[in-house]
Parts: C-alpha cells; structure tokens; sequence
C-alpha cells in the first residue's frame, strides 16, 4: 500500500466555508447587540475608505503578494497554450459574463423580490468579483490537481500585472454599462492602496528574504504571518456582516438570491476553460489549473473597492462578501471534477 499525500489545504482552508459561516453569524449577532459600535467604526473612513477595514485587507493581502516571483515571467512563452486560455477567461470573458448574469437575475428574474437601487449593487458587487482575479487561493487549487506549479506562478505574477492596469477601466467601464455613476478617483485610490502598494512591499519583502534562489526564508516567513493573514480575513467578515446585519435579519433570502448567479458564473466558467483546454489538447497539469484560476476571485480586492466605492452598508459590499462564502466549497467541487476527468486529457 501506498502511503496518502497529506493534503495542500491546511486546517483553516479546508474548513474556509465553515469560519466564514461563523463569522457571519457572529457579525450579524454583534451588529444587531452593538450597532453603535459598528456605526462608530463605521465613521472612521478618509476618502470613502474605512480605516479599520483597510488595515484587515492589507493584512490578507500583504502574504499573497510576498508569494509572486517576478522572474518567472522569463518562463512565459514555455507554455503559451494554458497561459492565453486563462488570460482570455480572466480579462476578455469573466468580467463581462458576471455582469451578464447580475443583470439577467437582479433586473429580470429577481426583478420585485429587490429594490431597484439595491440590485444595481449587487450588480456592482458581482462585477467587481469578476473583474478581480485571484492571486492567493490558486496556488491551493493548483497543488490539489497536481498542476505544474511554474505555470500557476506565471499566470499569478501577469495577473497581478495586468491588474495593476486593467482593473479600474475595466471595472469602470462595466459599472457605467449598468448605470452607475463611477467615482473615478476612489477606484483608482482603491487599485493604488490594494494593488500597487501591497504587491510593491511584497517585492521588497521578497528580494530582502531571498538569499540567492534559496526561497526557504520567504516560505518560512510567509508561513509564520499566515495566522495574521487569516484573522485579518475573519476579522473583516465579521465588521462587514455586522455593518449588514439589520439588512440580512430583515431579509435573510438576499443571500441566497446572490449565492444563485455566482454560482452559475463559477461553474460555466470553469467549463469554458476546461473544455477549450481538453480541445486544444493541453495536458492536464495546466489545463487543470487554467480553468481553476480563470474561475477563481481576488475576493479581498473587491470586498476592499466595493466598501470604498458604494459605503460599508452597500449591497455591493455584501456582494463581495457572499462571494467568499460561495467560493471554496463550489471550488473544492470543481478541483474533484477536474481530478475524476484527468484521464481524458494528455500527459504532460
């Protein structure tokens, strides 16, 4: 008998689903106990960002960013195939897909279950998910289908770049297509504050931390602010149900009426890439974690510019936080679909 590989996903990912549903839970219970603690921190904002908030989302992001090795772009054209499959999901379809299914669900299907103006949130929400590629769990995802880990870096370290410029047009542009007005000058303070200054001390980190291509010390140190990364996550979870709470207690349904389109988004997604992969005839370690990476979100990012674009109480801001709730659960599935359909493809 062969011994079991011990799982990529720690204690923490793998039990994801069930801290966030606590701290829902926790936030709703505190925001209807202390509303007035949650309106006091509520106030402490500058330029339509929330200090407090601000402080937890760079603590989660800071990690991820230590983590993107820029000189694995030199590797960029070993493997073209798998790289122009998720850039195509990522920036050219996914974005405008969300938006497609806000509208479709919150403007007809749902359409008299929402006020107008709180579906154009939701909308928002849901856009700037989509518009936010992640950077973080990938690496999880990609280890748990055995992908060629070279190339989830690549396509981690271009994201990062292409966000850095793509991110605010992009989102803006999809936000005026449903309507909304687009302060300008808080998205691009939001991709300065939560792009471009994490990924630059994530830079310096890393080039402080690597002692001539021993990566020992940057997994050591990564590994060892981990648990801040994650407190700095539930704890923002539970600021933002507890900004949201008379709204969930009024109307409990709202999460699930926006867990339905993400859904849908995530799995037909993954099937775009998946299936262009399997025609294309690209092997499964990267045709695997292609569709992963194109389906999963950079949900700090957006939880970060939907507080700062339409308020902490917003229904975007909730939006983004169902998609937390949504994603690793609907991603574990698609990791065992992708590992119970290995055989269809090539081998590397």
């Amino acid at each position: 008998m062969t011994s079991r590989k011990p799982s990529p996903l720690g204690l923490f990912e793998r039990y994801l689903s069930l801290w966030v549903a606590l701290c829902i839970a926790a936030g709703v219970g505190l925001g209807l106990v202390l509303p007035e603690l949650f309106n006091s921190i509520a106030r402490l904002e500058y330029a339509s960002v929330n200090l407090v908030v601000a402080v937890f989302i760079w603590v989660m992001i800071y990690p991820m960013m230590v983590n993107v090795d820029f000189s694995s772009l030199k590797e960029v054209g070993r493997k073209p195939k798998g790289l122009c499959i998720t850039l195509v999901i990522n920036w050219l379809i996914k974005p405008f897909t969300m938006a497609a299914l806000g509208i479709l669900f919150f403007e007809h299907v749902f359409a008299g279950m929402v006020e107008p103006q709180t579906a154009k949130e939701y909308i928002a929400g849901m856009i700037l998910l989509g518009v936010a590629p992640c950077t973080a769990m990938v690496f999880v995802w990609s280890q748990l289908v055995r992908g060629d880990a070279n190339y989830t870096l690549v396509q981690v370290s271009i994201n990062d770049l292409i966000m850095v410029f793509a991110f605010a047009p992009l989102a803006a542009f999809l936000l005026g297509v449903t309507d909304i007005v687009v302060p300008w000058e808080t998205l691009l303070l939001s991709v300065i504050l939560y792009v471009v200054i994490p990924l630059a001390a994530g830079y310096g980190t890393r080039k402080i931390l690597d002692n001539g291509g021993d990566y020992a010390r940057i997994a050591s140190f990564t590994a060892s602010i981990k648990p801040i990364s994650v407190l700095g996550l539930l704890a923002t979870v539970v600021l933002l149900f507890g900004f949201q709470a008379q709204t969930i207690v009024a109307n409990p349904l709202v999460i699930v009426l926006i867990a339905i389109p993400l859904v849908i988004q995530s799995y037909g997604i993954f099937m775009i890439a998946y299936v262009w992969a399997y025609l294309w005839r690209v092997p499964f370690n990267i045709a695997a974690p292609a569709g992963l990476i194109g389906t999963s979100n950079f949900f700090e990012l957006a939880v970060a510019v939907a507080i700062g674009l339409f308020g902490l109480n917003s229904g975007a801001a909730l939006a983004t936080v169902v998609g937390v709730l949504v994603e690793v659960p609907v991603m574990l599935s698609l990791v065992a679909i992708a590992n119970r359909t290995q055989y269809r493809f090539a081998a590397s």
